[in-house]
């Protein structure tokens, strides 16, 4: 069963259509890259696949069933948890209780305070942050700010997990680690979708690529399609000088 599906999403701001008849299927267990300049729609059809925002017209399918109109905590129990462009993490709290916060909100109804403590912790240390539990969110670099919301994510045991520009900001090294920590996430049976301007990671770990222009799909295909799609180059790629 295809685990998401948009058809015809459309999303406008005013006179301004930020998201148009969006046509995309997402297969269970692929990792799915979305890219496209600055302002192509991206992040508007994450917050529309979300529930952050709603579609004006079209619909959207998880695992088969509708969940456009749907609010964003109902999604996340049916299996859908995404990131932020810019982490959102409660500063104050420590680490460990913000993940203990996405495992008992997620999709485990009544899950004690003991299980969902059990949980974090494990999601702490497949990101590589278990030493840092008890440390105030705050006190964390961006890039661990950033591992910190995927564990979130993780805590609610989500199917499809989209992540919002992950490796923004990081040097080769974090990149690096980036591509094997979505790796390890879709080795547990996570379709993963992306949003990323990182060309050497999206190329990389991606089974397809969609690209976005002026809220518009104009081109889907493999990492190989896709570098060598004139229209993509001319209007994203040119930019990264990848040819």
């Amino acid at each position: 069963m295809t685990i998401l599906e948009c058809r015809k999403v459309t999303r406008n701001f005013g006179g301004l259509i930020a998201v148009s008849n969006i046509d995309l299927s997402i297969e269970p267990g692929e990792i799915v890259g979305l890219i496209g300049p600055n302002g192509a729609g991206k992040t508007t059809l994450f917050n529309l696949i979300s529930g952050a925002i709603p579609c004006k017209s079209g619909t959207i399918t998880l695992k088969g069933k509708k969940i456009s109109g749907l609010k964003p905590n109902q999604i996340s129990r049916r299996g859908l948890a995404r990131t932020f462009q810019t982490a959102k993490v409660f500063k104050e709290m420590p680490v460990l209780t913000n993940v203990m916060l996405g495992a008992l909100f997620g999709r485990a109804p009544n899950l004690s305070s003991t299980d969902a403590d059990k949980v974090a912790a494990e999601c702490l240390e497949f990101v590589g942050l278990s030493t840092m539990k008890e440390a105030p969110a705050k006190d964390l670099t961006i890039v661990n700010q950033k591992r910190l919301e995927v564990a979130r994510a993780l805590a609610t045991r989500p199917d499809l997990l989209m992540l919002d520009e992950l490796m923004a900001g990081l040097n080769p090294t974090e990149v690096a680690q980036g591509m094997e920590l979505i790796k390890k996430i879709q080795s547990k049976g996570i379709t993963i979708l992306i949003i990323e301007h990182v060309m050497k990671a999206i190329m990389s770990i991606c089974n397809r690529i969609i690209v976005l222009n002026h809220g518009e799909k104009i081109a889907e295909g493999t990492p190989q399609e896709i570098a060598a799609n004139a229209t993509v180059i001319e209007v994203y790629l040119g930019e990264y000088g990848h040819a």
